[in-house]
Order: C-alpha cells, then sequence, then structure tokens
C-alpha cells in the first residue's frame, strides 16, 4: 500500500504546502536530505491554533495540533520528491508552547510521531526531540521541524 493510499484510508488528505511567514524556504535539499523548516498548526483556512498548552489548550488538542503539523511536514516533503513513498523520517524536533511546569511534551508530539508511521509505516520511525517552550512564534501552540532522507 502506498503512502497516499494510506492518508485515504486514514481519511486525511495534504494540505497545499505552505508558505513562509519570514524570510525562509519551506525545505533545503542536500543529496537525499531533505530539511524541513518549522511550521505551526495550521487549520484549513489558513489561521493558527494558539495558546499555552497545560493552560488553555489540552494535551489531547495539542496532540491533534502536533497532527495537523505532520501533514503540512508531509505536504513540504512530497513537494521536496514528488512521491511520499520515497521519504524516510530521520530526525524531527517538536517544541511545545507551554506552562513552566507542563512534563507531557513526548505526549503532545506524538501526534506528529503516530501520524508518520501510519502514513510510512517503518520509513516513518524516527529520532526525536520533543521540549517546551516558553512561546513560539505568533503564540502557535506547537511547532515542528524534520530532517528526512530521499530513498530511491
Amino acid at each position: 500500500m502506498t503512502a497516499e493510499d494510506r492518508l485515504k484510508e486514514l481519511g486525511l488528505a495534504l494540505p497545499k504546502s505552505p508558505g513562509p511567514l519570514a524570510n525562509y524556504v519551506p525545505f533545503r535539499r542536500d543529496g537525499h536530505l531533505i530539511y524541513l523548516s518549522g511550521q505551526g498548526p495550521r487549520r484549513p483556512d489558513g489561521t493558527m491554533h494558539v495558546g499555552k498548552v497545560g493552560l488553555d489548550v489540552t494535551v489531547a488538542e495539542a496532540y491533534e495540533h502536533a497532527r495537523l503539523v505532520g501533514l503540512g511536514l508531509l505536504a513540504v516533503a512530497r513537494l521536496a520528491t514528488g512521491d511520499l513513498d520515497r521519504v524516510e523520517v530521520l530526525k524531527v524536533l517538536g517544541m511545545v508552547n507551554a506552562v513552566p511546569d507542563f512534563a507531557e511534551h513526548p505526549h503532545v508530539i506524538n501526534g506528529c510521531s503516530d501520524l508518520f508511521v501510519a502514513v510510512l509505516g517503518e520509513r516513518g520511525r524516527h529520532a526525536r526531540s520533543a521540549v517546551g517552550m516558553g512561546s513560539l512564534p505568533n503564540r502557535i501552540t506547537v511547532e515542528i521541524e524534520a530532517v528526512m532522507r530521499v530513498v530511491d
């Protein structure tokens, strides 16, 4: 089953690849490596989910936000390669806009990690860091970046 088939089976569609919000590009490719810029949780209308996890955003809501970011990252990966079946996720850095005593960062970023594995199978398993931040750009709840490899 292809990655695109898995997306359909899950009832998901990749969003249009978002443009950068500042002076950067959505990805850079160096040989077989693709460096994907950090993204936030974008709604279908283009607005972002905002708030502080542990205060006005629950872990379950933030998990879904991380899942949305994962879809956006896959959209950029497809743009970079033309085919999700040529993508292997190597490393993910997930940042959570959380209250100081928040401790469930890994559970939030699992939204993205679980999506990668559901869509890409073993090629979606990756090394990862999940960290808390005092703030994120435009008050978004999560930001996630990734390093992927193009497999032939």
